[in-house]
């Protein structure tokens, strides 16, 4: 298992889309932001390669649920397996109610965003990363599904993502929990009539949804390593794992 160390990174990564397609957000030990980015998949192994202790939590699944033997020589990883192709800890997930993406059987039925997590998966490997946990491996990954996160952080659903609100619900929650990010509330610090006449909006301060996903992924690996007793591990090694916050999180000291 990993030991919380100020020199470890926590490190989340959304691979859900846009332009570039990938986020990323990396924090310290104190919860501090070290970086907080966008970028092809390139960009996001460039960072992680330059890591020498990190835990990665990634926004997506990291395989198909049933995969060939070709590839999962192509992956490195063990074949998956589940009753009638479902995961279990997606179903340990919908059984709480949580919203939670569906792994499909193969490679090709995945949408676009998670062909780019098996890839970005696939990759860290060749670096020498493991999924957690592995005795005391400096870098692993782990899974970490943003939204059903997110919901277990407040205890109930979040308005949707893509909507105003909804970001600043979660940018709230994440600042909440004591992330040194920027204050959502300043945005209101910062509009005016002038402003709301021209359609001058102070959107800079209110993070995409791909970081905010990023970002709570990067929480929950500091949990993980920090506050264990604070987060749930769903599923079994054989189908794989996903890591959530239990609730609420305590502000760090």
């Amino acid at each position: 298992m990993l030991i919380a160390t100020t020199a470890c990174t926590y490190l989340g990564i959304d691979p859900g889309g846009g332009r570039p397609p990938f986020a990323y957000a990396a924090l310290d030990a104190d919860l501090r932001l070290l970086a907080l980015g966008k970028g092809r998949l390139a960009d996001v192994l460039a960072f992680a390669a330059g890591q020498s202790r990190a835990l990665v939590a990634i926004n997506a699944p990291p395989r198909p649920v049933v995969v060939s033997q070709s590839q999962s020589a192509l992956t490195g990883m063990e074949l998956s397996s589940a009753p009638q192709g479902q995961r279990l800890a997606e179903r340990q997930v919908r059984e709480r109610g949580w919203p939670i993406y569906r792994t499909p059987a193969h490679w090709d039925e995945a949408p676009p965003w998670m062909r780019r997590g098996f890839a970005l998966y696939r990759h860290l490997h060749d670096l020498g990363y493991q999924p957690y946990p592995l005795d005391e491996a400096a870098r692993q990954w782990l899974e970490v599904p943003a939204e059903a996160a997110f919901t277990a952080l407040l205890g109930q659903p979040l308005l949707p993502a893509h909507h105003l609100e909804g970001r600043w619900q979660r940018q709230i929650l994440l600042a909440d929990a004591g992330l040194g990010i920027q204050d959502p509330m300043r945005f209101f610090e910062e509009i005016t009539r002038h402003r709301l006449r021209r359609g001058q909006l102070p959107m800079h301060l209110i993070y995409t949804p791909g970081e905010l996903n990023a970002l709570v992924a990067a929480l929950t690996a500091w949990l993980v390593a920090h506050h264990p007793d604070q987060v749930v591990i769903l599923g079994d090694p054989e189908s794989g794992q996903m890591i959530l916050p239990r609730g609420e999180v305590a502000p760090a000291d």
